[in-house]
């Protein structure tokens, strides 16, 4: 249901007519240029089209106003229009349009506010958290995680099919680096005297692995080179980290449709090429490769950026932004319209290369690149630095531990990506309204109670069948066809309206990649249903006397909260965060 869409096409027609006839002497009719207003007293909608097209017309933009409201066709969805200030068009909706919103989500689920892009534009590639497989994922990257997971379920409730990658950094040195880490601890484990290297992974997760291997295998390594042991152990360590990552982002909610191995970029076909070489030649053909003092670069100041990057070194080596290049022209092969990286800020640096690289190849704008601010974590107001366990960083497996995946996840997701979260342990494990999470979940579940007490003999029925859901028992009590004129009181009006706005919010969220948006709907339309169930009895009169099961006012009323049962649970799921029954 839009409508603003059906608005758009009201307001369209009537500048349509005002210029057929004459009355406004406009060349082409401008956009509608429909908004909302800051004050509900202003009305529901407002048009700033008089304003926007005042000047061509060489008219005053309430004269420009009053010709455009003069020939606002008959319809059943203004309930009145008024002029203001400036010029402003507000347009106040009948109450049946805002009530038959509560029939549209009840029939659509969740589907509700579903949106479409065009081709073109929604096939998109997003690429997050992408942490070195080297050690624990922190506490940073669960925020990468949310907001990753949280952005794709967004953009896909809008229209947008995405495909969400994590690229696995197994090939360098970092990686050696880490094989021979374990090695040292292997040995000093088994009792050899022998120092850990000044360039280490020095995590007492390191010692932990060591100590898996010789559980699990005893001294098999022992008598191996360093060099031997090394290469054993960072294929062992490797594998052992990526399934720890792996876990602990799937306890999160966050699940990816491709681990991408960097290593597979320097792997060659049958016809002795690689996506390494692929992309390098593509980049050739462009004109933007050059050799000098035996390196390979990328002209990429040709382009904007503040210097040249090295991308093969004069003894051979790959540089980092190698595979970077090479990774990105590898998404754009497989087809994606738009690529979407989620990199902390310490990266801001590294943005303009990687835009000129996608420049180079023809497909300027096709990266995008969101930097997000780090997470601050405090217990009861004072900073955490260190895990209490290990006396090292605090690891996103010990804060989900400790606080859930609910309460992780929505607080992460609590503010824009560049913008620093002050994240408190113990408030995020609150059972009452000064947690956020817990404030939107305790509405949904008020609901179900609403509706469980509705319907005691349904309920009974679907217990002795097995098959007690809310959403069947909700069908029990609210017939599909409720009368739903008896809504209009002011706290059901708003309620309805943060219901119909559904549609715009998803669809801005989406577009500005900005899924901490949710949470704030999430609160507001938590805080309406509060407001509601204060002001509106339900399952009573205003005597405190029960209605009965065929009451208008009680049905009409258990149809609204239905809805924003729905709404609550859509808007939880966006978030990957749980909408529970009970509480």
């Amino acid at each position: 249901m839009d409508i603003r869409g059906s608005l758009q096409e009201i307001i369209d027609e009537a500048i349509a007519q005002a210029i057929a006839d004459g009355s406004l002497p406009l060349d082409e009719a401008p956009a509608s240029a429909l908004e909302r207003p800051r004050d509900e007293a202003n009305g529901d909608w407002a048009s700033t089209v008089a304003m926007r097209s005042a000047k061509a017309a060489k008219m005053a933009p309430r004269d420009v106003a009053q010709i455009i409201v003069d020939h606002i066709p008959e319809n059943t969805m203004i309930e009145s229009v008024e002029i203001a200030g400036p010029g402003f068009i507000n347009i106040r909706l009948t109450d049946s349009q805002l009530q038959e919103v509560i029939r549209v989500v009840r029939t659509e689920g969740d589907a509700y506010g579903r949106g479409t892009i065009p081709e073109g534009e929604r096939n998109v590639n997003l690429e997050y958290v992408s942490a070195n497989p080297t050690g624990p994922l922190h506490v940073g990257h669960g925020r990468w995680a949310a907001l990753g997971d949280a952005m794709a379920r967004v953009m896909r409730h809008a229209g947008y099919d995405v495909y969400e990658e994590f690229y696995v950094n197994d090939h360098g040195t970092q990686m050696d680096v880490f094989g021979n880490s374990v090695g040292v601890r292997y040995m000093q484990l088994l009792g050899h005297d022998v120092e850990m290297p000044e360039q280490c992974y020095g995590g007492s997760y390191v010692a932990d692995i060591a100590q898996s291997i010789i559980d699990a295998e005893g001294n098999k390594y022992e008598s191996m080179t360093d060099e031997e042991r090394m290469e054993a152990f960072r294929e062992i360590a490797y594998k052992q980290m990526l399934e720890d990552q792996e876990d602990i982002l799937r306890q999160m909610g966050t699940t990816f449709d491709r681990w991408f191995s960097e290593r597979s970029l320097y792997v060659e076909d049958g016809n002795g090429e690689s996506p390494v070489s692929r992309s390098l030649k593509a980049m050739e053909d462009k004109g933007y490769v050059k050799e000098e003092d035996g390196a390979i670069w990328f002209r990429s100041s040709a382009l904007g950026d503040e210097k040249d990057r090295v991308m093969i070194k004069a003894n051979g080596e790959m540089t980092y932004f190698m595979s970077d290049v090479a990774y990105h022209y590898d998404k754009k092969m497989r087809g994606f319209d738009h690529l979407i990286n989620i990199w902390g800020a310490d990266h801001h640096g590294y943005v303009k290369r990687c835009e000129c690289m996608l420049e180079a190849w023809g497909w300027p704008g096709d990266l995008e690149i969101v930097l997000g601010q780090l997470v601050n974590l405090y217990r009861d107001g004072e900073a955490v630095r260190m895990s209490k366990r290990t006396g090292e960083m605090v690891t996103l497996r010990e804060l989900v531990e400790e606080v859930g995946v609910d309460a992780t996840r929505y607080l992460m997701l609590s503010r824009s990506s560049d913008q620093p979260i002050d994240f408190d342990i113990e408030q995020a494990k609150k059972k009452d309204a000064s947690n956020p999470v817990y404030y939107v979940q305790y509405a949904h579940a008020r609901i179900c109670s609403i509706l469980r007490k509705a319907a005691p003999e349904a309920l009974a029925k679907e217990e002795a069948d097995g098959k007690v859901t809310i959403g069947r028992l909700a069908e029990e009590v609210v017939p599909e066809d409720v009368d739903l004129s008896p809504l209009t009181h002011p706290s059901e009006l708003a309620l309805m309206r943060k219901i119909a706005d559904f549609g715009d919010f998803v669809a801005l969220a989406a577009r500005d990649r900005a899924p901490f948006r949710m949470t704030h709907y999430a609160q507001d339309l938590a805080s309406l249903f509060h407001a509601f169930y204060t002001d509106c009895r339900v399952l009573t009169d205003d005597d405190n006397e029960p209605r009965s099961a065929d009451d208008p006012i009680r049905q009409a009323r258990l149809a609204l909260c239905d809805a924003t049962r729905i709404m609550l649970a859509l808007v939880l799921g966006l978030l990957g965060v749980s909408a529970p029954e009970k509480m």
